[in-house]
């Protein structure tokens, strides 16, 4: 399963990382090609904060607790047991999302966006990765978690 999770990971990362690189080279900032009219764009946007652009320019701060949180995720790797594999998918999701995303904070100091479906903030594959992987550990703990004896 180690391998399974590197692969998540390094896909969740290259594909964030060139998908951006594709927008940042291919388009001006603030450029949106309609893919479907008034619904779905390829909007290229950054944004200085955290999602939905709260805590703009906190950059450093933002490394550092990303950096923290990622430590945390290899500690949990290495303390989950065999049958917690939904979880460390999950935790492989976040862990590439984050990573993607701390390169853009890192490299420019802001991530680059550009999914845009008009009724929500534009977001990248770094962030869908990390929405996925908390939904997988939500959908965990609140219908799995009692088979697998916590929170008892």
């Amino acid at each position: 399963m180690g391998f399974v999770l590197f692969v998540i990971i390094a896909l969740t990362i290259v594909l964030d990382q060139i998908s951006k690189l594709i927008v940042a080279r291919t388009m001006s900032l603030g450029d949106s090609i309609p893919v479907l009219e008034n619904i779905f764009h390829i909007t290229y946007s950054v944004n200085p904060g955290a999602a939905f652009g709260i805590m703009a320019y906190q950059t450093t701060f933002f490394i550092v607790t990303t950096i923290l949180l990622l430590l945390v995720m290899v500690f949990l790797f290495y303390r989950l047991g065999q049958e917690f594999q939904i979880v460390k998918i999950a935790l492989a999701l976040q862990f590439g999302g984050a990573v993607g995303n701390l390169i853009d904070r890192i490299r420019t100091g802001y991530v680059i966006d550009f999914f845009d479906f008009r009724i929500w903030p534009i977001f990248n594959i770094a962030d869908m990765a990390i929405v996925l992987g908390v939904s997988i550990l939500i959908y965990f703990i609140l219908f799995m978690s009692k088979d697998y004896g916590c929170f008892d």
